[in-house]
């Protein structure tokens, strides 16, 4: 599943991270939470976590994650790693070729998340910088992908992806990682578009129609013999 979602923050909310995320920030060497197939291929700079920015900037993400109701019908969220955050200019510009771990501990909740999902939260415009698209392998090629400030991808962790070479500015973001309590990717994306059809449905019909009632019954019935909790 590739899913657009727009507006995640909104522009106040991106300036206040953006004014934590400034050059002052504590930026350390984004290597330092590579492992050992991309740290060969990463160069950018990571947010410190213990840092004081980072504490602020994860409850906001996390907060707005938590009212986006698109986002938890898509990823259907058991555990969210907390969001990191990074920056790609100058000469850390850059990230090569890899595939998330599979397993992920965190080092803020001490919680191990297994990465079904990956997101990636843009907090830089797209004319603030060159390059920088998101480019993630598929079966028919390459999906490059360079959002609006506030808005974010949500992809599959299993995918080969990379960040393209930044030329010019500075190319901000949080990322992070969902375990879903539905493992599969198949029955994920059945479930998101009964979802997203039943709320068509419910618009034109009612929420009291027959065919409505039974279909969200089925919903629920499949939720519940897929998610784990």
């Amino acid at each position: 599943m590739f899913l657009h979602l727009k507006n995640i923050l909104t522009a106040d909310e991106v300036h206040s991270a953006r004014q934590l995320l400034g050059d002052d920030a504590p930026w350390m060497d984004g290597r330092t939470s590579a492992g050992g197939q991309a740290l060969a291929h990463k160069r950018n700079e990571q947010l410190a976590q213990d840092s004081a920015a980072a504490r602020q900037l994860r409850a906001l993400v996390l907060a707005a994650l938590h009212r986006d109701a698109l986002f938890f019908s898509a990823a259907l969220p058991k555990k969210i790693f907390n969001p990191l955050f990074n920056r790609y200019s100058g000469e850390s510009n850059f990230y090569g070729n890899h595939v998330d771990g599979a397993v992920l501990h965190s080092k803020a909740t001490e919680q191990w998340v297994r990465s079904d999902l990956s997101c990636t939260l843009f907090l830089a415009d797209p004319t603030e910088y060159d390059g920088g698209e998101l480019l993630i392998k598929e079966a028919q090629g390459e999906r490059a992908i360079k959002l609006p400030a506030g808005d974010m991808v949500l992809y599959p962790s299993s995918t080969v992806h990379q960040v393209a070479p930044v030329t010019r500015g500075a190319r901000i973001a949080s990322f992070f990682w969902i375990e879903s309590m539905v493992r599969s990717t198949e029955q994920r994306q059945l479930l998101f578009g009964m979802d997203m059809d039943l709320l068509r449905l419910r618009a034109s019909i009612g929420e009291t129609s027959p065919a409505v009632v039974g279909l969200t019954g089925t919903y629920h019935n499949l939720l519940r013999m897929w998610a784990d909790t």
